[in-house]
């Protein structure tokens, strides 16, 4: 979303963030080229579950999330609240996801929290909290999980 008169470089992280949320259920590749090439994505919990903590570029970012959507039928995003903060380059969220686990048609939900950060229109770093437990329930089993998101 860009507002009239504004060029990308002057995008800040609240209208990258919502650009994201509008593409990561329809066209990865559109969504991971809202990443600068050198962005780092952090999942501080996933490695409880044998899955990456921390992917670096574009290409690593795009490897690991096409994977793990092509999971996630139906994914959608609701109760989204966004905070910018006095740093227009940096925006935490919190929004709720859904989706049924194709690998065993379970249900998934999870409360999720974001930090995003851009520069020059671009995002740079990308940190997202998330529980666990409902993605082992969803998945049934790490061996599960790393084997649908080629997290072997």
């Amino acid at each position: 979303m860009q507002f009239l008169g504004e060029t990308k470089e002057q995008s800040t992280a609240a209208e990258v963030f919502a650009d994201s949320l509008a593409l990561i259920t329809k066209d990865i590749q559109a969504w991971v080229e809202l990443f600068a090439e050198n962005a780092v994505v952090e999942f501080p919990y996933a490695s409880a579950l044998g899955s990456p903590e921390r992917l670096e570029g574009k290409p690593a970012i795009y490897n690991y999330m096409k994977d793990a959507l092509a999971q996630m039928q139906n994914l959608v995003f609701t109760n989204i609240r966004a905070y910018p903060t006095s740093n227009p380059n940096v925006l935490f969220a919190e929004v709720h996801g859904k989706a049924i686990i194709v690998a065993t048609g379970r249900h998934y939900q999870q409360d999720y929290v974001m930090r995003l950060e851009t520069k020059d229109g671009k995002i740079i770093h990308y940190r997202e909290y998330w529980n666990p437990v409902p993605v082992l329930d969803a998945f049934g089993s790490t061996q599960n999980l790393r084997q649908s998101f080629n997290a072997q």
